[in-house]
C-alpha cells in the first residue's frame, strides 16, 4: 500500500479527567481540515474523573471503520503510565510507536493499588518489541503553569509522527480551544514538538 492510500490509526488512553476526549477530538479536526476521511469512535471506558477512558481514531483517503484492531495501531498515546500498558496490545508490532506520558495516578479503589502499581511498563512495553517513545508532558505542563495540558503536549509530540502539517494542527487548536487558554495550550503543543530533540 502507498503512503497515499495508507489508513492512519490512533488509540488514545487514560484517566476521566486528564482531556482525552479533547486531543481525540482536535485530531480528528486536523485530519479533516488536510482533506482526509475520518472516523472516530464514542469513548469506551468510564470517562468520569478517575475512569479508565479510550478512544481511537482513523484517517486516510478512505475509512470505512472507526475501529482499531489490536496490533494494527501507528501510534498508542497514554496519557497515564498504565493506562498507555493497558492499550499497549492496539500497536502494530514493528512500525507502531508507543507514546507513554511519565505520569502515574494509583487507582484509589484497589487494595494495595500503590504496591501492585506496575512500575515498570516502559521497560516491559520494550522487551516485548514495542517502540516506546517517554515524555514527562505532566511535568512539561506544570512548568508551563497548568498540568492539565499534558494531554496537548502529548499530541504536540504525536504531530512529528504524523503526515498533517504543523500549521493545520495550529489551525485546528485556535478553533477548538477557548482563547482564553489558548497561548499557553499552543505553548504546551510547541514543547511536545521540541521533545523530539530533547
Amino acid at each position: 500500500m502507498s503512503e497515499k492510500d495508507k489508513i492512519w490509526s490512533i488509540v488514545f488512553s487514560g484517566v476521566g479527567g486528564q482531556g482525552v476526549i479533547l486531543i481525540t477530538e482536535i485530531t480528528a479536526l486536523a485530519a479533516v481540515k488536510n482533506g482526509y476521511d475520518v472516523k472516530q469512535t464514542e469513548v469506551h471506558g468510564v470517562s468520569q474523573r478517575g475512569g479508565s477512558v479510550e478512544t481511537q481514531v482513523r484517517f486516510g483517503k478512505r475509512v470505512w471503520s472507526p475501529m482499531v484492531t489490536p496490533g494494527n495501531a501507528d501510534a498508542v498515546v497514554g496519557l497515564e503510565v498504565l493506562e498507555g500498558l493497558r492499550s499497549a496490545h492496539y500497536a502494530e508490532a514493528e512500525t507502531g510507536v508507543i507514546l507513554l506520558n511519565e505520569h502515574k495516578i494509583v487507582p484509589a479503589s484497589v487494595e494495595n493499588a500503590e504496591q501492585m502499581y506496575p512500575s515498570n511498563s516502559a521497560e516491559l512495553l520494550i522487551q516485548k518489541g514495542y517502540q516506546v517513545i517517554q515524555l514527562s508532558a505532566t511535568k512539561i505542563a506544570h512548568e508551563l503553569g497548568d498540568g492539565r495540558m499534558a494531554n496537548v503536549v502529548m499530541i504536540g509530540r504525536l504531530s512529528t509522527l504524523l503526515p498533517i502539517p504543523q500549521e493545520i494542527w495550529s489551525d485546528t487548536l485556535k478553533k477548538r480551544i477557548p482563547l482564553k487558554y489558548l497561548d499557553p495550550n499552543l505553548k504546551a503543543f510547541e514543547a511536545g514538538r521540541a521533545a523530539v530533540t530533547a
